[in-house]
């Protein structure tokens, strides 16, 4: 088992190696076509299971990890905005890597790449499905078998979210540090005669910690209700490339530097467990549009697209099983498109998973 470093700060999960991870809420898009990249509508909470051990569910107390509310069929995206060292992250959906559709493996692998290069990879929206695009991370219950695990895998167990960090080896750490360290220097060089950077595409400010909750125990020592089970289907495709990582996995850690459960929670267990409000209900998408908000269309000139895996490519969106709620959807306008690039609290407790 992976060590215990994985810490909340804010809403950020940190995991060692320098990789930060924020869960972000945002549009659902249609389930066809091909979208630009839906905005980020703030992050999801973060909560520690361990912080609320008599109202979670006992398999969770087991699992560790942290929890988030989502409602039926939102959502997310996850960002890594933050990370400060290369790093591999592996993600994924039900113990389904997002990236390869291979199982959950505690290997690096690159044949298939089983994992993000961060920080390259500025943000992961969904399931990789080749040709540059994604299918957007959709939340649904277990039971349907319209979560990816079910799909690729025939049985929905897991559900919720998985992440296992590889650091940098020690040498090669201290071959990037030196590289930086010289690259700092020529920086603040043509700083000196008037050169200036702003913030990178796509930074987030940091946000401050939230309060965390006290756990109301079960009245009476009755038995804890068992928690709706959540995971990740496929919604809408965009536009984005998953990139094929340039250095060899011998630059990584053998071993995960940590790895973390993540728990998707509905709304009102989520008020259940934690004692707290839920996040407001997302915003409709033909009112986010016509108020002119932007969109974003990321390319990278310098990256080379990953292929999708066989698993993934025959994963199909929710509304086959949920149905079709969208709104009458609503195109943004070519100046809403924004294009991007070229064109610390406790430790958080890893459990049997």
């Amino acid at each position: 088992m992976a060590g215990t470093t994985v810490r909340i700060d804010g809403d950020t999960l940190r995991l060692p190696g320098g990789v930060a991870v924020r869960f972000m809420r945002t549009l659902r898009l249609p389930e066809s076509g091909e979208h630009e990249l839906p905005p980020g509508l703030g992050t999801f909470p973060l909560r520690r299971v361990a912080d609320h051990p008599d109202t979670v569910p006992a398999e969770w107390l087991a699992r560790g990890g942290v929890m988030l509310p989502v409602y039926l069929r939102e959502a997310m995206w996850l960002g890594f905005a933050g990370s400060t060292r290369p790093a591999a992250l592996q993600v994924g959906a039900g113990k389904v890597c997002a990236v390869s559709g291979k199982p959950w493996s505690d290997r690096l692998s690159q044949d298939p790449q089983n994992y993000l290069a961060l920080p390259r990879q500025p943000w992961l929206d969904g399931i990789n499905s080749g040709k540059g695009t994604v299918r957007q991370f959709v939340a649904v219950p277990l039971g349907l078998g319209a979560t990816v695990e079910g799909q690729v895998t025939g049985e929905e167990v897991w559900g919720g979210v998985q992440l296992q960090s590889f650091p940098l080896t020690e040498e090669k750490r201290a071959e990037w540090e030196e590289a930086q360290r010289v690259l700092s220097m020529e920086t603040r060089s043509v700083r000196s005669v008037g050169g200036g950077y702003g913030a990178a595409p796509g930074a987030m400010p940091p946000q401050a910690p939230m309060p965390m909750a006290a756990a109301a125990p079960a009245p009476g020592g009755a038995p804890r209700p068992r928690a709706a089970a959540m995971g990740l289907g496929v919604g809408g495709s965009m536009r984005q490339e998953v990139y094929r990582d340039t250095r060899p996995v011998a630059d990584y850690t053998r071993e995960p530097g940590a790895r973390v459960f993540v728990h998707l929670v509905t709304p009102p267990e989520w008020r259940r467990i934690t004692g707290e409000e839920p996040p407001p209900s997302p915003v409709d998408r033909a009112a986010y549009t016509k108020a002119g908000l932007p969109w974003f269309d990321y390319y990278d000139e310098g990256a080379q697209d990953l292929p999708p895996g066989d698993a993934l490519s025959g994963v199909e969106p929710v509304g086959g099983w949920l149905g079709d709620d969208l709104d009458p959807w609503q195109q943004p306008a070519p100046g809403q498109v924004h294009p991007l690039k070229d064109a610390p609290g406790a430790p958080v407790q890893d459990g049997d998973w």
